[in-house]
């Protein structure tokens, strides 16, 4: 009998599959080729740069253009910003709005306890830019505060405190996930504090302004309006302490003064930057990818209000470069995990590869791992380095205004009278040296009717 011949390794529809594996590889290697270079950063340059440029209406036209390819929470995240600088208050809510919307589902996990957010942390997908974008922790929270803002400035109080109180709620989630705590939550309080002074109710301004203290954040700010606050409210054993730590009460008055309070955004925030490892192995290479923050240079330092010769500057109430970094290093180890753990299955589909196709396979394996492995730096590029506030009391009356950027721009604001007990509101931003300020309040002189 004439010998048996052996059975070829790999069968002819053997061979036409992992041809065909590898076609469909090849071709999924290709739309990443062509997306590499699309990051978020790219998409957005040109929007990014008409908001520096204080182009409002251009920059909130390309943020929410449906062909712009950008993550609804930061379209929405976005245009808001824009809006709010430009003193729109209504654009500013219906697209603020509609990233909370996007975040919402989120949100409600977050409240819930901190498992349930680390359960959505920790999923394993092909990279993180594969995700629906539903914003970092300490975005969500700025999206509520950006709310609690534009209530503000039309007169919504009560929405106003909806927002800042989810705002904080969202945060304290973020604290017990990491089980940390952050030099945050203050811009919330100074939002919600004003607005409870506006609906007079002290004792819960009162509140917000301890927490603040406590805290350790915007205690200069909030300082002073505690020892206001536990005279006029008659907390003489909290006074005394507040006075030690923050001075006198100032002299009682025959007419009670008015007020103009600054809330402010200060510079721009930092970006993320792709950080990569590469590690040959004898299976393939495994990728590792990580994300850094880059901060940007801040031209200005904060703002002076000056009224008639007294002038006070802004103070910091929160730093946004401060929290956003302290935030990623606390993602970084979940990051770090499921790149690691993506890698390592990469790496068995190129051994796999490489099996059936030889070195073609090998090397359209490990160039799938490298291109398909890459950082999410995506992030709410228009949020400042830095929320500020003062709040500066005179005589009712009145006063001539400016407002300038300490190292930039100073504007005219006007001449306003202000009648006693008043409060004026000034929204302001800064952009590069540029000043954008909208006041709210006080009867401006001179304006037509």
């Amino acid at each position: 009998m004439p010998p048996r011949t052996p059975a070829p390794l790999h069968s002819p529809s053997t061979s036409r599959r992992s041809a065909a594996n590898l076609a469909r590889l090849t071709a999924l290697l290709a739309v990443f080729l062509c997306s590499a270079c699309a990051t978020y950063h790219s998409k957005t340059r040109e929007a990014f740069g008409d908001f520096r440029r204080g182009q409002f209406e251009s920059a909130r036209a390309r943020y929410e253009d449906p062909d712009a390819d950008i993550a609804p929470f930061l379209a929405g995240a976005e245009a808001g910003t824009v809006a709010l600088t430009a003193g729109d208050w209504a654009g500013a809510l219906g697209a603020l709005h509609l990233a909370a919307e996007v975040a919402a589902e989120i949100e409600e996990r977050a409240l819930l306890g901190p498992e349930e957010l680390g359960e959505i942390m920790s999923s394993w997908i092909l990279n993180d830019t594969a995700r629906a974008y539903q914003g970092e922790g300490f975005e969500r929270v700025y999206v509520h505060c950006g709310l609690a803002l534009a209530y503000l400035a039309q007169g919504k109080l009560e929405d106003v405190y909806v927002e800042a109180r989810r705002a904080n709620r969202l945060l304290e989630a973020e604290e017990k996930l990491y089980e940390t705590s952050y030099r945050a939550g203050g811009w919330g309080h100074a939002i919600s504090a004003l607005a409870y002074e506006l609906l007079g109710q002290y004792g819960d301004a009162y509140i917000d302004y301890q927490r603040m203290h406590e805290k350790g954040v915007g205690t200069a700010y909030a300082g002073p309006e505690l020892v206001r606050l536990a005279q006029r409210l008659r907390r003489d054993d909290d006074l005394e302490e507040w006075e030690e730590a923050y001075g006198a009460a100032p002299e009682a008055t025959e007419d009670e003064p008015a007020r103009i309070v600054v809330f402010a955004g200060v510079g721009l925030g930092p970006f993320k930057r792709e950080a990569r490892l590469l590690l040959p192995t004898h299976d393939g290479v495994l990728p590792i990818t990580g994300v850094s923050l880059q901060e940007r240079p801040q031209p200005v330092s904060g703002l002076r209000l000056t009224a008639d010769g007294s002038a006070i500057d802004t103070i910091v109430i929160e730093s946004v470069t401060r929290v956003s970094s302290e935030n990623l290093e606390d993602r970084q180890l979940w990051a770090a995990a499921k790149s690691v753990a993506r890698g390592l299955l990469k790496r068995e589909l190129t051994k796999k590869l490489e099996d059936q196709a030889g070195t073609a396979g090998r090397i359209v394996g490990d160039l799938f791992a490298i291109l398909t492995e890459r950082a999410d730096l995506r992030s709410w590029l228009t949020l400042p380095d830095s929320w500020q506030a003062a709040r500066l009391y005179v005589p009712p009356g009145e006063h001539t205004l400016t407002l300038g950027a300490i190292g930039g721009q100073t504007i005219e604001l006007g001449r306003f009278e202000l009648e006693p007990g008043e409060t004026m509101i000034v929204f302001a931003r800064s952009l590069d040296s540029r000043l954008y300020a909208h006041p709210l309040g006080g009867r401006l002189i001179g304006a037509t009717p």
